[in-house]
Parts: C-alpha cells; structure tokens; sequence
C-alpha cells in the first residue's frame, strides 16, 4: 500500500492585535513565546512534523506569511531544527481563503495532489499526542477525497468561537469516528451557547482542515469562481527569491479578501463536496486575548499567573508579564499587567477582548507603539532604541556571525559606532576598517557604509545618530544579503 502523501500548511498571517504591547504588527502573537520557551508557531510546526506515519509520508511544511515576516519564521524553524524549504510570502493580507489558495497551488505545481493539513500558527494544544491521532485519523480520511474538518470538543459554553454542527452520525469508512457536520454557526449569544452544550452535536471551530489540494480548488471555484481565477492570475505572476516565493503583487491586491469559512466551509454541508469532522479533544486555545493566556498558564494559591519579575501581595487572580523591570501588585483582583520597554497595558481580565480599541487608536494617531517594540529583529540580529532626543538617538546594535547589514546611504543623518564586543568590519565611503572591542569610526551624512561580523561571536556596537530626521525609513540599500536592496 502506497503512503498517502501529506504538507502541512502554516498560516502565519494575523496580527493578534488583543495580545498588545507584547504582540504588534511587527512581531506578531504567532512568533511570541506565551505559554512555555517556544513560541506558538514553533510549537505547531513541532506539532505537524510528529504526523509522519507508516502510511503517512510527511513533506516539508509550507508556510504562508507576511513579507516583512519571512525571516523571522525562518529563524523561529531553524531554532527547533526544521528547515524552511518554502515560504508563500503575502504582500497584503487578504484573509484565509487566498493564502490557502496560494499553498494548494504551490502544493500542486509539479503535478502531485498531497493532503494538505491547515492550521494556523496562533494556537496552543496542551496534548501533543491526542492532536496527532486526531488529525492522522483526518489525513487517512481524507486522502479518499472528503474535505475534513477538526472540531474542539467544548467545555464550556463559548461565545468566543464559531461552531460546527454536526448531525450526530458517524461517517463512513475508513475512519468511524468522523462525524458528519450538519452546518457551520456564526459565535452565538450566552443563551444559545448554554443551549449548544446542553444539546450536544456542537463543536469549536478551531480554523484547521484537512483535504487534498486539488478538493480545495475545484471547490473554490464551484462555490467563489472570482477567487479562485484572482488566485490563478497572482500566481502565474508569481516570482521565486530562493525558499521565497512572491505571488504578483497587483494580482494578488485584487483579490476579494475572504475566510476559508465563508467562501468554501459553509457551503459543503449537502453539497458535491462531502465534509466530515473529526473531534478534537486536546487541551486547545486559541490565545484570542489576555484572558485566553491566563486561562492555560500555571498559577498559584491565589489564582495568579505570573511572568519576569513580579512582586505581589494579597492579589487575586491576576495575570502579569514583565518584560524588562519590576513589577508590582498589591491588594488587586482579576487584573491584567503586560510591562514591555516602551509601553504598560494594565486592563480588567473581563475586558481583554477590548484592548483592540486601544490598538486602534495607536493607529489612528500613527504611533510607532503600534507596529515596533523598542527591541527589532532584523535578519542579521537586532537593535534596541535605548535612548532618543530632539536630534539624536542611540540604538545597541547585535550583529549575528558571518552577517552584514545592508550597503546603504542615509540622506538626514550621521552615525557614530563604538564596538562594545566582538569584530566589526566597516565599509566607510572607499574604506573598509576592521574594529574591535573600544574602538569607534564615524559615518557622515550621506556616505555610503556597510556593518557586517566576520567573526564567530556575535558582534554588539552602540550607534549613536544625529541629523535632522531620524526615521528608519531614511535609507538608501544598494547591495543587500536579504534581497531588500531598492532596484
């Protein structure tokens, strides 16, 4: 008997704007570590590469993400030992539907048809191995052409989460503990979920699938024909930059921004496209707000659930996390603390939901709070903006080994570089100089000059800028490692 041939789809979009100041467009909630060392996506692309199988011939995972995002995932995967071999890179968001498009096309470009198993990078499963039964069960059914769905068994009556329904009988072989789903429900009221879980047949609808990539796109354009052709033009335009594949960026604009719910899900039941459900009863979350956080963390005595470098007395129920200094709480109940470098959320536990206004407003006034953490990671490290004036700011500066930064230009400022440790090799105008520990080079306005670490430790300077403008946009790359150099 032959395997059944499997990838694994992550989908790395979303920005998780509740879980703000830790998650922020520019380090999303999917690359944060909330629940243990790794972070969410590393833990479900652990989780998938677990489903290889007697039967199941597992291969690389696809990851669908942002650009500004790609190597992040990357280094994420390299740090648990997965290679990134490819990565569907979105230059806009347009919602599930198109990204998982975007891999059912990239699955079957060489002809094969693989069972493609959808999740999310954003969710928490507390057991591993009851997760992969349930979807191994879902990949052997369907492999024979159904369209399978997993659904979270509810332990409370959740008005968080879309529901499936299904019809309380079993499918049909080769795998009898699939149910066959009924209709999809939108996130219900109190009353009807009390009702959902009194009546039994109803599940969470945790956004992860299992079909074969050639299903998804006949279903596609049965049911949204105009996404399925938006699809088809953005990735004829597609270019590929090594494991980076870039789908055309004006084709993939125009196409209409759907969920894999609305556009195909919801109109299965009774259609030509059988759907099934598999029950899924692993200690799921989906980290939706702070609440959702402090719900799967351990806590003590007192119900709290505490993170860095807390002190507390006579408090209750209350979730912190510091980032980068101490932390006080005394005589509270069922508050939420989030402490970064550059900003303090403190927020009611019932309320957590409701930090999305707050994001909006950072957008609105364009607050940089909104996008950045003072820390950045870039693909050869990262800076952390410690101090800033009215003409002046000084960022500390990690260079990983064997890696450079751009060769660039600035049009409004000056830099002055002292190397705290490691070797710096400095391109200055026609000069390169090699730097070490104490010593300093100054870059002028408008010179061209490149950092890179030609050593074996990681190379950290402080970089002091002066100038008239100090905005990251103030950059001019000419040659560039990472493919961000200006045409």
């Amino acid at each position: 008997m032959s395997k059944i041939q499997v990838t694994p789809v992550i989908l790395c979009g979303g920005s998780g704007t509740r879980l703000w100041p830790l998650s922020r467009t520019g380090f999303p909630k999917q690359f944060l570590c909330l629940t243990g060392n790794e972070s969410l996506f590393q833990q479900a692309a652990q989780r998938l590469a677990g489903l290889g199988h007697d039967n199941i011939q597992l291969a690389a995972p696809l990851i669908v993400s942002g650009e500004d995002h790609r190597f992040l995932a990357s280094e994420q995967l390299r740090e648990v030992g997965i290679t990134l071999e490819a990565a569907l890179l979105e230059p806009v968001g347009r919602n599930t539907a198109p990204a998982l498009s975007m891999a059912a096309l990239a699955a079957t470009q060489n002809g094969q048809d693989p069972v493609l198993v959808v999740t999310p990078a954003d969710q928490t499963v507390a057991n591993t191995a009851a997760f992969i039964a349930a979807v191994q069960q879902a990949i052997v059914q369907a492999a024979n052409g159904d369209i399978v769905i997993l659904g979270v068994t509810p332990d409370k009556p959740e008005t968080g989460y879309g529901y499936i329904r299904t019809d309380q009988s079993r499918s049909a072989p080769p795998c009898a503990n699939v149910l066959n789903v009924a209709a999809f429900v939108e996130k219900p009221n109190q009353a009807t979920a009390d009702a959902y879980i009194k009546q039994g047949g109803y599940f969470w609808n945790a956004g992860m699938f299992v079909l074969r990539a050639s299903v998804w796109l006949k279903a596609l354009q049965t049911f949204r024909p105009d996404i399925a052709l938006a699809c088809q033009a953005a990735w004829a335009a597609k270019t590929q930059d090594a494991q980076f594949i870039r789908p055309g960026k004006e084709q993939f604009a125009a196409i209409p921004a759907e969920s894999v719910d609305y556009a195909v899900m919801e109109h299965c039941p009774g259609s030509a496209f059988p759907i099934q459900m598999v029950p899924l009863d692993a200690g799921w979350s989906d980290l939706g707000a702070w609440d959702a956080v402090w719900n799967v963390l351990p806590k003590d005595a007192q119900g709290n659930a505490h993170l860095g470098d807390v002190l507390a007395t006579d408090s209750r129920n209350t979730l912190v996390h510091a980032s980068s200094r101490l932390v006080t709480l005394v005589g509270v109940s069922d508050l939420v603390v989030i402490e970064t470098a550059d900003a303090v959320l403190v927020a009611d536990k019932t309320r957590s939901q409701d930090v999305k206004y707050i994001v909006t407003q950072l957008q609105k006034t364009k607050r940089e709070e909104h996008t950045l953490h003072r820390k950045v990671h870039r693909p050869w490290g990262w800076y952390d903006s410690i101090d800033e004036g009215g003409r002046f700011k000084v960022k500390r500066i990690q260079v990983k080994p064997k890696a450079s930064l751009s060769l660039q230009k600035h049009h409004h400022r000056a830099e002055h570089w002292i190397v705290v440790t490691g070797t710096a090799e400095i391109t200055n105008g026609y000069k390169v100089l090699t730097l070490t520990e104490n010593q300093s080079t100054y870059i002028p306005l408008g010179e061209v000059h490149r950092l890179a670490n030609p050593g074996t430790i990681p190379l950290e300077i402080i970089e002091v800028q002066s100038g008239s403008y100090l905005g990251e946009d103030d950059i001019v790359r000419f040659e560039d490692t990472y493919g961000r150099a200006q045409p």
